[in-house]
């Protein structure tokens, strides 16, 4: 069997913040063949990243949440923005029913972190068949359809666990954090992931010197070849 191209997840962040400019941004590039766009919970005020929100469903665009949070009064909080901002998929935080259930309440997915996470830009550890294990008993026992996996962000075998991970996992996995070169693009292809963020390494130019727009364009159809 074939495997799926990963989608892009253009992700209007740097340093694990969303931009200032970010509705500048968007509205340059919104044209790039790039379906999933998203932003941080941190970085604009909520008025603006409402206003975000509505641009990018304007355009025809799925939208994305990434919360980078640990406790859950914070991934709550997360939570309740994502909902009152309309997003569609809630993604990032750690699992807690609290933070579910606000999602399915708001008719949001949601994909959760997995492993053991810490700081902002975020590091991971733990095993990884932990990490597999922990997200099929989100699968069998919530329900669960999806994971956020910070996989170049783990202290081990980014590589092994990316592959590992998205081989095993019962649900969509979206390959998040430090996509920043082609040779990793050439890896998370080789996954067959759901998909995967990109944010930072556009604003680095690791994709070329061109704009935004152009890097987008790049990446999608390096992935399409």
């Amino acid at each position: 069997m074939e495997k799926r191209i990963p989608e892009l997840i253009v992700m209007l962040t740097w340093h694990d913040k969303t931009v200032e400019d970010a509705i500048e941004v968007f509205e340059s590039a919104k044209d790039a063949p790039a379906k999933f766009w998203g932003f941080k919970e941190v970085g604009l005020p909520e008025d603006k990243m409402k206003l975000l929100v509505q641009k990018m469903k304007d355009a025809g665009k799925k939208t994305f949440l990434e919360v980078v949070a640990y406790t859950e009064e914070e991934c709550v909080e997360g939570a309740k923005i994502g909902a009152r901002c309309g997003f569609d998929i809630l993604m990032g935080t750690m699992y807690f029913e609290s933070v579910q259930k606000v999602a399915e309440e708001a008719g949001m997915g949601y994909m959760p972190f997995v492993g053991q996470i810490s700081g902002r830009p975020s590091i991971l550890e733990g095993t990884i068949e932990g990490m597999i294990e922990e997200a099929n008993n989100l699968v069998d026992t919530k329900g669960l359809k999806g994971f956020d996996l910070l996989g170049y962000r783990y202290t081990g075998d980014a590589v092994k666990l990316n592959s590992e991970f998205v081989k095993h996992v019962r649900g969509d996995v979206c390959l998040a954090g430090s996509v920043a070169s082609f040779q990793r693009l050439d890896e998370v292809k080789a996954t067959g992931a759901w998909a995967f963020t990109i944010g930072g390494a556009f604003f680095e130019k690791k994709f070329g010197e061109g704009s935004f727009a152009d890097q987008i364009t790049t990446v999608v159809e390096y992935m399409n070849k």
